[in-house]
């Protein structure tokens, strides 16, 4: 008689159904191409790009960070989180099963309440084994299962997007730390060249050859150099501050590779809009929480359905340790309750309500963090032919100042103009120089920024390395 009910049990649950709606990705408006196309584009997108940089050091920083960082070790401790809060909720799917064993000693009571006399005293042991199983007919365990293991995929994603964050901000810190080297090296070669022209303008004061307004205006030249320089200094130290807490040290100074001028511009990857979906880690996660919140609505209208569950217990019971296990001391029992939500004042559908609204604003958010990466993209391919085009004119206007200050300078020392012209001249240079160097810092970061826009396998090539031993 068991066995038939037991197969009819079991076959009510494998054609149980799954309340609430699949999962179908939503349809996305992609752009046929960018806006800004590139010739030279490479596929360079499953590549470890900031290598393409050659700068050992700047490997060595990502490589560092990878292994150290905090924000990462957080991220990776979270997918463990993730990972068991999957384990808890799928293991509602399978028989709980569990088993006890009590020893007890006591006295009736009973009969001295009902005052009958002072009771009996007497032991009682008990061992079972005892199992529970919910029968998922109504697929809510089976939606929460879904739900966990999409957020589970999700905390890794999230992972994913750490690591593309974290190698972007190492080597941009690292572009911005040797941009700022070569302003100050700018800065104390311009202070050097100014102090040594001072003292030749206070002999020439003193020989009564050039007037105090002369001596006046290259001091100021000197003075201006000289304060730019511990406002870089400064930049520089909370810069090697910042790049030390990336890489999961205390505040130190950075070690330093190649200068700005001997790096390589890594080459423009390439890669279609559509692409996008399934290369950025962002846009990924933000689909496995829409898949979460979508499985949700499931479990919750689950709850409008009868609850059937398995229990049962088997095991001994006597009050002698002696006769615990023989046969007459066998206990067991089995049921199949039911339960069923009758009145809930409407809790059950402002759980639906909720779950919908969650999965709505999910839904946004997916589609928002597709648009985000399109615009991303766009921009950084805009900035970096502008920054480009931008580059070229500067270093071109930097070698006509030079020409100018020397011009400048060759005809204040023969009389024929104003100290006024040297002034402008060589304050101009500086100038350009500056702005030379920092444009040059831009076009690098618009490639960065480039290659974090596009995404691409280059981010699990990076996950390797922060999983591998760092000794090897």
């Amino acid at each position: 008689m068991r066995k038939p009910i037991a197969i009819a049990l079991l076959s009510l649950l494998a054609s149980g159904c799954m309340i609430g709606p699949d999962y179908v990705r939503p349809q996305v408006e992609t752009p046929t191409a960018w806006r800004l196309s590139e010739q030279d584009a490479r596929d360079l997108a499953n590549t470890a790009w900031w290598e393409q940089f050659g700068d050992p050091v700047l490997n060595d920083l990502v490589s560092t960070a990878l292994h150290a960082n905090k924000d990462l070790m957080i991220a990776t401790a979270r997918v463990e989180e993730f990972a068991g809060n999957y384990g808890i909720v799928r293991a509602a799917l399978f028989p709980q099963v569990g088993a006890g064993y009590e020893a007890r000693r006591q006295r009736d009571v009973s009969a001295a309440v009902l005052g009958a006399g002072a009771g009996d005293t007497f032991n009682s042991y008990q061992a079972v084994l005892n199992a529970s199983w919910e029968i998922d007919i109504w697929g809510r365990i089976r939606r929460q299962s879904e739900a966990a293991r999409a957020q589970l995929l999700a905390s890794e994603e999230g992972r994913q997007g750490v690591i593309l964050s974290l190698v972007g901000s190492v080597a941009s810190a690292y572009i911005n730390l040797r941009d700022l080297d070569r302003q100050l090296e700018i800065a104390r070669s311009t202070a050097r060249s100014r102090g040594e022209s001072y003292e030749i303008f206070k002999l020439r004061f003193a020989g009564g050859i050039i007037s105090l307004l002369e001596l006046s205006q290259n001091q100021s030249q000197y003075e201006e150099a000289l304060a730019t320089i511990p406002p870089l200094e400064k930049a520089i130290a909370q810069q090697e501050n910042g790049l030390s807490v990336l890489l999961g040290r205390n505040p130190a100074p950075i070690a330093r590779g190649k200068n700005i001028d001997q790096l390589t511009l890594p080459a423009i990857p390439a890669g279609l809009p559509s692409d996008l979906l399934e290369r950025r880690p962002d846009i990924r996660r933000a689909e496995q929480n829409l898949i979460a919140a979508n499985a949700l609505i499931g479990a919750a209208k689950a709850a409008y359905f009868p609850t059937i569950s398995l229990t049962g217990f088997f095991g001994y019971a006597s009050t002698s340790m002696s006769k615990l296990f023989d046969s007459q001391s066998k206990v067991w029992q089995y049921a199949a309750p039911i339960s069923m939500p009758i009145f809930t004042a409407g809790a059950i559908a402002g759980q639906v309500q909720a779950a919908e609204a969650t999965q709505q604003q999910a839904l946004f958010s997916y589609q928002k963090a597709i648009q985000e990466a399109f615009r991303e993209v766009n921009d950084s391919l805009v900035s970096q032919e502008r920054t480009h085009e931008q580059l070229k004119a500067q270093k071109r206007q930097v070698e006509a100042l030079q020409t100018y200050a020397a011009t400048a300078r060759l005809r204040y020392e023969n009389g024929y103009t104003s100290y006024i012209e040297v002034l402008d001249a060589e304050r101009s240079l500086f100038n350009a120089q500056l702005q030379y160097t920092q444009t040059q810092q831009a076009q690098f970061q618009a490639m960065i920024n480039l290659y974090l826009a596009m995404g691409g396998g280059w981010v699990s090539e990076a996950e390797k390395m922060a999983s591998a031993n760092p000794s090897q």
